[in-house]
């Protein structure tokens, strides 16, 4: 449970920290100033949570079912 928990908290400190632009993206916010290449980069990354998210709760009950047929 510790281990869980522990991956978890490190993966949300990893997430917020991370760019998640392009390279023209990257240019264009650049461009822009401070705050709106900051909420480039969120929206980025809020965009990518709900995909990444259902493929995480897909991969979880496929890998408890598998889990408990072998059992």
């Amino acid at each position: 449970m510790k281990k869980r928990l522990v991956l978890l908290f490190s993966a949300l400190v990893i997430g917020f920290s991370l760019s998640a632009q392009c390279s023209i993206c990257t240019k264009t916010a650049q461009q822009l100033g401070e705050k709106p290449a900051k909420a480039l980069n969120t929206g980025i990354i809020y965009m990518a949570a709900a995909p990444l998210a259902i493929i995480g709760f897909l991969g979880y009950r496929w890998y408890k079912s598998n889990r408990d047929e072998a059992v």
